[in-house]
């Protein structure tokens, strides 16, 4: 398999790029990571730079502010997808900094796609609740919020707001990701549910998934609202066109 892309945003998120990054490449040595930095603030562009594996395996885009998780991926996405034309990678990822997501783990959605997956979705409730250090408050609304999107979307997946996942690269580069409309959490229910209307393969892994190492969690009222709203929305939204050639 090519070198997967991996694709993490970033907002104060220094202390956590030391161990994840040394834990990613000692789970995929050959792994591409793109840091996408919303102006954090807290010397994250500088650390990159003075890294040996800058411009090789490391990479970051520097944005102007913090302009939203959601946007953040959409410019990560693009920016690994014109670098696929001339550099293929045999998968993207997108994952987060703050070792919630266990860069040990990747592997395992790396073998999925192998299998044939189009879509490869880190699912913390398959099997049991596989969550550790979560207030229980979190979790409540994490599973509630879970059994509130399979029941507007009808979309059968024990894990539908999770944010780990793995796309095959060709099929991501098909969607049309200016029809995203959704910023915060909902930004990951919103690409899971374009990818199902559109009947791609879409497996599932199981994870453990562990409160952030450092820093403080971005979730917010606003971002829980964002969701509640939009989820009505993308149901009666319907099937989503597949993106046309250029």
């Amino acid at each position: 398999m090519l070198p997967p892309f991996v694709v993490v945003p970033t907002y104060h998120e220094r202390d956590n790029l030391p161990p994840f990054t040394q834990r990613l490449w000692a789970a995929v040595p050959d792994a591409r990571l793109l840091l996408v930095d919303d102006a954090s603030g807290d010397g994250t562009p500088d650390w990159v730079k003075a890294q040996p594996q800058y411009g090789k395996q490391l990479f970051i885009l520097e944005r102007a502010g913090k302009l939203g998780l959601g946007s953040a991926y959409l410019a990560g996405f693009a920016w690994v997808i014109e670098r696929h034309r001339s550099e293929p990678c045999g998968a993207v990822v997108q994952m987060d900094a703050d070792l919630s997501h266990k860069p040990e783990a990747v592997p395992e959605l790396l073998a999925a796609i192998e299998r044939g997956a189009d879509l490869v979705l880190a699912t913390r409730y398959r099997e049991g609740v596989r969550v550790t250090n979560w207030p229980l408050r979190r979790l409540l609304l994490s599973l509630g919020g879970g059994l509130y999107v399979r029941t507007l979307t009808r979309m059968p997946f024990s894990d539908p707001t999770g944010g780990f996942k793995a796309f095959r690269p060709d099929k991501l580069a098909s969607l049309d990701l200016s029809q995203v409309r959704c910023d915060g959490y909902a930004f990951q229910i919103e690409v899971t549910y374009m990818a199902w209307r559109l009947g791609w393969k879409i497996d599932e892994v199981s994870i453990i998934f562990e409160d952030r190492f450092a820093g403080k969690s971005k979730m917010s009222g606003r971002i829980v609202r964002e969701a509640v709203w939009r989820v009505p929305w993308l149901a009666l939204r319907g099937k989503v066109p597949p993106r046309t050639a250029s």
